[in-house]
């Protein structure tokens, strides 16, 4: 056999791309005609036998007479260097048999194939060439969802008339002659006449072209089983469940799937005409009995049943009263963040998670399969809610700064769409392709062709609005619902947005009051669809006049107990009358305990129904006696300010206004805290005094939100950061004494959560400067004047870090990683940073983090002297996460 890089003949060999008992076949370049082509190198017991290589010649010629664009192509027989090989047309892309191996296909991706296989069989047949071993295996799909039919005849052409050859290209099967009496082809898709040794023509083919249709609408083979033996013995005895395809295949399926080829269609061509006549061509025959199935297996039966039956529901859209429910209970671990979404056509449900490599990453689940795929290619450290494309074929979602979208039914990787300015939370994708994403910090915007942002609606500060997110168009591709975060009361909840509208022009109209977002479906009455939308945990429907464009009637709950996390309620539905939801706390609370520089847990702060929605908690300075909080309290249904004093276990509220106060920062003294608030429209600072005395005073209201970080010890600078269009996150100081802000460090890339050193010779900070947060030190001065400035930046952590903390005597940084991991670090040098090699000290699990811009950002914090870890952890389920299906869901508001 030839070897990489060795040149045969004009053909250059590049790799290896299969092996089998037809023999191995290589990818070349032909340098004569500069194109790629396939070598198919003939055994050497083949080509050593005269007799076989002359007949060969003769069916070659036959083969190479095939001209048709589903089809790939013989090029000819060459020789060179003791080898013959066949030059073959290369065909990129993946087969079928990959992309099945994933699942069912819709119904109009399966009739599209199946015709082109039928198409480039009926041009075969016409020339009297029959494939004999057709399979999925043996069909090529390339990126512009073309078919092209491999090995076309070899099997008759291979085979050797005295003796047969083993051949690991079929899986299941030996192939050998084709003479009466000898077995040819693959058992799961071999012809009952093929099966008993008989001779064949060409539907032997339309026999195997029934059982890849039956399986590109089903995802399981129409014949098969534990061996060969049986396999056989299925296609020989049984049917396949036809209630499992659609009505209107029925006819063609039965008409290709004939036991006895008398009675099965003669030709190709036929085939999908069949399809054309619909269901009332054909009788349907009576399912064969099952003599296996005994009385222990009654239970999958029943499940079978179910399945199937929701299955030719879905499939034929048959109207009916019928209301079912399932649970699936998936592999994987779904993120606490909850993302999950239905394809539009309910065939998947797809959902962020963990498996055994404690990697988050999107799963995918067929509804009527066990079995959970991962998407590889998704991994990340946090997924937002993402999202579903039309026509149910992809799914777009945010990677990390980047929206990308991958093809569930192949095996490629992710694609980019755009980068995004900050995390997309939710998004939607209408007929005519085009893509809108609700991006945090920014309102919804949309993606044009060339992959550009541009705004369709943007928060109105001035009203308190602070987030425009989980967009979701109505039927026309032209208006869309979307969730208003606001801290104005009365103004949060589900708005309407138009792609014909400018910002400044949408509707400032309310359409439901929500702490949640919004889900919209269609109704087959093209004037009207349905709301969903949550009210405390009880998932309400209401129903929605799309050309008066507002909700009508009176909302209505369908189900009681549905979790949440934070505004997105755990529920998703199709616009085939599928909805999915999931049980569990709402907002799912942290247990804030405490550690020690060994791991050794001393402790929980409170329970876990106490305290969720965090943004942000800090050690008092000195000894840490008290611990500022932030967590979403349910009585003024927004974040507040909380102060812990662990010594008396015993908390209070601090802030009394009904708004988000995040990131509390102690003064030096322990006197006085400063957090971010959206109390007048952005978030701006403000300062409060810890004893309560006291309303708290705006210190600065900018353009941008602000979020502090760190108070110096000399207690005269804050240090901050604010969002720039140009240049991201920022770091910017604020002086206490005279209230100028300036910034300390603002490149191009992305600056957050800094700290100053107590002896105020660094600051230590967040940037993504090299692709991946990681911690920095820059070494800190200060001018006559007395402005703060940062120069000598030096990378701290290799692995990525973020939440960077330093010990009181400034010689130690502590920081965290995505996994877990508390790290410490030690600082030396004078005017320069010299730092030493990150440590492990423990490892502990970790609530999921906030999202900020594009940093991820955990809620922890270290004690002065070092010696105590204040740190956020999610509480295990009390039971494995659930996700309930119901089928026919709108027969719910007959009740």
């Amino acid at each position: 056999m030839p070897e990489i890089g060795q040149t045969l003949s004009h053909f250059t060999i590049v790799r290896k791309i299969g092996v089998g008992g037809m023999g191995e076949v290589y990818l070349a370049d032909d340098t004569t005609l500069d194109r790629k082509v396939a070598l198919k190198f003939l055994p050497e017991a083949f080509t050593s036998d005269p007799e076989r290589m002359a007949r060969f010649e003769r069916e070659a010629k036959l083969l190479a007479s095939l001209n048709h664009p589903n089809i790939a192509g013989i090029y000819g027989l060459e020789q060179a260097n003791g080898n013959r090989f066949l030059v073959l047309e290369y065909v990129e892309g993946e087969t079928l048999q990959a992309r099945l191996s994933k699942g069912a296909l819709p119904l109009e991706d399966a009739l599209a194939l199946c015709r082109q296989i039928a198409e480039g069989l009926e041009a075969a047949h016409e020339k009297g060439v029959i494939h004999r071993d057709l399979k999925p295996a043996n069909v090529m799909i390339t990126a512009e969802e073309k078919v092209k039919i491999l090995d076309f005849g070899l099997a008759k052409a291979l085979a050797d008339e005295r003796q047969g050859i083993d051949s690991s290209q079929s899986p299941t099967l030996t192939e050998a002659m084709t003479r009466p009496g000898v077995i040819l082809g693959t058992a799961a898709y071999m012809s009952p006449e093929q099966a008993k040794g008989k001779s064949v023509d060409k539907r032997a083919d339309i026999w195997a072209f029934g059982c890849i249709l039956y399986e590109c609408l089903t995802g399981k083979r129409a014949f098969e089983g534990e061996t060969i033996t049986e396999t056989l013995a299925a296609a020989l005895t049984k049917d396949p469940e036809w209630d499992r395809t659609p009505v209107k295949t029925h006819a063609a399926l039965h008409r290709c799937l004939e036991k006895d080829p008398k009675k099965r269609l003669r030709d190709i061509g036929e085939a999908l005409a069949w399809i054309e006549k619909g269901p009332d061509t054909i009788h349907m025959p009576a399912r064969v009995n099952k003599p296996w199935l005994a009385w222990g297996a009654a239970a999958i039966f029943l499940l079978a049943f179910a399945v199937s039956f929701f299955m030719y529901l879905r499939a034929t859209s048959i109207d009916t009263n019928e209301l079912m429910k399932l649970n699936i209970n998936p592999t994987a671990i779904p993120a606490v963040e909850g993302s999950f979404a239905l394809s539009p056509d309910g065939r998947y449900l797809a959902y962020a998670a963990k498996g055994d490599d404690n990697v988050l990453r999107l799963w995918l689940r067929e509804i009527d399969s066990r079995v959970d795929i991962p998407l590889n290619g998704t991994e990340s450290s946090y997924i937002p809610p993402f999202f579903w494309s039309h026509d149910s074929r992809y799914i777009a979602f945010d990677s990390g700064g980047t929206l990308k979208k991958i093809d569930v039914y192949g095996n490629n990787p992710p694609s980019v769409i755009c980068k995004l300015p900050a995390y997309a939370v939710g998004g939607s994708w209408n007929n005519d392709d085009v893509i809108i994403l609700g991006i945090l910090g920014e309102g919804v915007m949309r993606v044009d062709a060339g992959g550009r942002l541009s705004y369709v609606t943007k928060p109105n500060q001035s009203l308190g609005e602070t987030n425009h997110l989980f967009p979701v168009f109505l039927r026309d591709g032209r208006y869309f619902l979307y969730f208003c975060a606001s801290g104005a009361p009365g103004k949060q909840g589900i708005y309407l947005g138009s792609l014909d509208s400018k910002p400044e022009e949408q509707s400032s109209e309310l359409l439901q009051i929500s702490n949640f977002r919004p889900g919209y479906v269609p109704s087959i009455d093209s004037d009207s669809g349905y709301l969903l939308f949550m009210q405390e945990t009880t998932l309400m429907v209401q129903a929605f006049d799309e050309k008066r464009l507002e909700p009508v009637g009176e909302p209505k709950g369908i189900a009681k107990s549905v979790g949440s996390f934070m505004s997105f309620g755990y529920f998703s539905a199709s616009t085939t009358g599928m909805l999915a939801y999931r049980s569990g706390q709402s907002n799912p609370s942290s247990l804030i305990k405490l550690f020690d520089r060994q791991g050794n847990d001393l402790g929980t702060v409170r329970t876990p129904s106490d305290y969720y929605g965090l943004a942000g908690l800090a050690f008092s300075p000195g000894d840490g006696a008290q611990v500022a909080i932030s967590a979403f309290n349910n009585v003024s249904n927004s974040n507040d300010i909380f102060i812990y004093d662990l010594s008396r276990d015993n908390h209070r509220r601090l802030t009394l206004i009904s708004s988000n106060e995040n990131m509390p920062v102690w003064s030096p003294y322990g006197d006085s805290i400063i957090f971010t608030s959206n109390r007048e429209g952005s978030y701006s600072l403000y300062r409060q005094s810890v004893s309560g005395d006291d309303s708290a005073e705006l210190l600065v209201k900018p353009d941008k939100d602000m979020q502090p970080h760190d108070w110096s010890r000399n207690g005269r600078f804050l240090l901050y950061s604010s969002n720039n269009p140009e240049s991201k996150s920022d770091l910017w100081t604020y002086s206490l004494e005279d209230g100028k802000i300036s910034p300390i460090l603002d490149s191009t890339f992305n600056e957050f959560d800094g700290c100053f050193s107590p002896d105020l010779r660094w600051i230590a900070y967040v940037t993504d400067k090299e692709g991946n947060d990681e911690i920095y030190i820059c070494s800190l001065s200060q001018d006559s004047e007395g402005a703060l400035s940062c120069t000598d930046s030096k990378q701290i952590s290799r692995k990525g870090g973020t939440g960077p903390r330093w010990k009181d005597d400034s010689k130690e940084l502590y920081f965290i990683t995505a996994n877990g991991e508390i790290m410490a670090v030690e600082i030396r040098g004078e005017t320069v940073v010299d730092p030493g090699e990150p440590e492990t000290l423990f490892q502990t699990p970790l609530t999921p983090p906030r999202i900020y811009n594009s940093f991820t950002i955990f809620d922890w914090d270290v004690r002065d002297d070092g010696n105590r870890f204040l740190i956020a952890i999610q509480p295990e389920e009390d039971s494995p996460p659930t996700f309930n299906i119901t089928l026919n869901w709108t027969k719910l508001l007959d009740k």
